[in-house]
């Protein structure tokens, strides 16, 4: 149908062309601002793909008179830099470079470090971009020297946009009429998880899947939906949107949201990442809920259990009934931070060695002047408990378990303080 790709055919060549990022790029924003005074600094571009960052790239360079020249993290060497840094003392330099180098996570230190050669004595601006976060993922004294811009996903309503617009450059270039619904043009807008490409990709495809009866296409929305099933899954599981993921996921759980939960366990289902599912759901029964809703521990278990066994699709099922029951269960994180309060205090070097009479040894040596272990043991005393010192010298009198404000550690406390303070006869109160 075409020799160039949709999606670069409609590439925007104007910031006010250009879909989303209004916090970035309205006409009272910084970077829009800088833009149009024509003073480039060195820029990182953070954001997932598909959103615009080598499209503003491209603009940039050609509204200030640089030549562009474009690397990528995955493939390019020190050589490439230097190749396009010798490019300064002939024509091409004559206004300055601009560099874009895509995917900049994927240079070592030492590529890196060539690059701050050049971007530190004003030889190239470099506009670096990347879908991970900068601040992790490269070299310091780069991030120094530049500013950092973070791209979002796009709201569906530019989305849209971009779509009908892919739909009216068809229509120009065959000559045919393409009819596609509002549903449809909605679904792909969503589908493509806030991704103009995919979208853009999405519409294309779904023309050319389409019957033609003279010149007038019916694109159905079956069509779009099976080409695009799994496109709103944006989803590297290595990547900041796999994190953003599960912390929305378990966050929504301690937040007692069943509703949400459920749409953030969609989308991990959705990619297949049954592991990540089962892990998170796992911690926040433990974490989260804890002892105000112990029970919970073993069926979430077992939920997690028959998921694995019977894999997806049918895994979704005890899985949404686990993370309501989460959801839904009265939450604590009293032992979640008595162990964190407790291994703060093993990594001080606080506690160590043990009392004598919780030693696993029956002898003591010439240097113990009282020889003998004293231990006690609970079971011969009333209601199985008889006071003792169990904490190491150094801790005695630290307390790292607080109730939670639950009903079932508030029983447990009661009895507890029961047990501590008897009756004269040894009895409980």
């Amino acid at each position: 149908m075409m020799n160039a790709p949709l999606a670069d055919k409609l590439r925007p060549q104007t910031l006010e062309e250009m879909a989303g990022q209004h916090h970035l790029l309205d006409a009272d924003k910084p970077l829009r601002k800088i833009i149009e005074s024509g003073q480039i600094p060195n820029m990182v571009f953070y954001g997932p793909s598909g959103v615009g960052k080598t499209t503003l790239a491209t603009m940039i360079a050609r509204k200030t008179n640089r030549t562009l020249r474009k690397l990528n993290g995955t493939t390019a060497t020190t050589a490439d830099i230097r190749n396009i840094v010798s490019e300064l003392s002939g024509f091409s330099g004559v206004n300055g470079i601009l560099l874009y180098l895509d995917e900049i996570q994927y240079f070592n230190k030492k590529q890196q470090q060539t690059l701050l050669e050049f971007i530190e004595d004003g030889s190239i601006t470099l506009i670096a971009s990347t879908t991970e976060n900068p601040y992790f993922y490269v070299y310091s004294a780069i991030l120094s020297r530049s500013t950092v811009f973070e791209f979002k996903s796009l709201e569906k309503n530019d989305v849209m946009k971009a779509v009908r617009r892919a739909v009216s450059l068809l229509e120009k270039e065959t000559g045919e009429e393409i009819a596609i619904s509002d549903q449809s043009v909605e679904h792909i807008a969503y589908a493509c998880g806030g991704d103009v490409r995919k979208a853009i990709n999405a519409v294309e495809l779904s023309v050319i899947a389409s019957p033609i009866n003279g010149r007038k296409r019916e694109v159905g929305f079956e069509t779009v939906v099976s080409l695009t099933q799994k496109s709103a899954v944006r989803y590297d599981r290595e990547g900041d949107e796999h994190y953003d993921l599960l912390s929305a996921f378990q966050k929504s759980m301690r937040g007692s949201d069943p509703d949400a939960a459920v749409h953030y366990l969609a989308r991990i289902l959705a990619a297949d990442d049954l592991p990540s599912a089962c892990r998170r759901l796992m911690v926040c029964a433990c974490e989260d809920v804890g002892l105000a809703n112990p029970q919970i521990i073993p069926i979430v278990k077992a939920a997690v259990d028959a998921a694995m066994m019977v894999g997806l699709p049918e895994a979704r099922i005890p899985l949404a009934d686990a993370v309501v029951l989460v959801a839904l269960s009265p939450k604590s994180n009293s032992a979640y931070l008595a162990i964190d309060q407790a291994m703060a205090d093993v990594r001080a070097g606080k506690g160590g060695g043990f009392p004598r009479q919780l030693q696993n040894k029956h002898y003591d040596g010439d240097d113990v002047k009282q020889k003998g272990q004293f231990y006690l043991y609970p079971h011969d005393f009333p209601n199985h408990w008889t006071e003792q010192q169990y904490l190491p010298d150094q801790l005695v009198g630290t307390v790292y378990y607080q109730p939670g404000q639950n009903k079932t550690e508030q029983a447990y406390q009661a009895y507890w303080d029961k047990i501590r303070h008897p009756k004269p006869d040894g009895t409980i109160k």
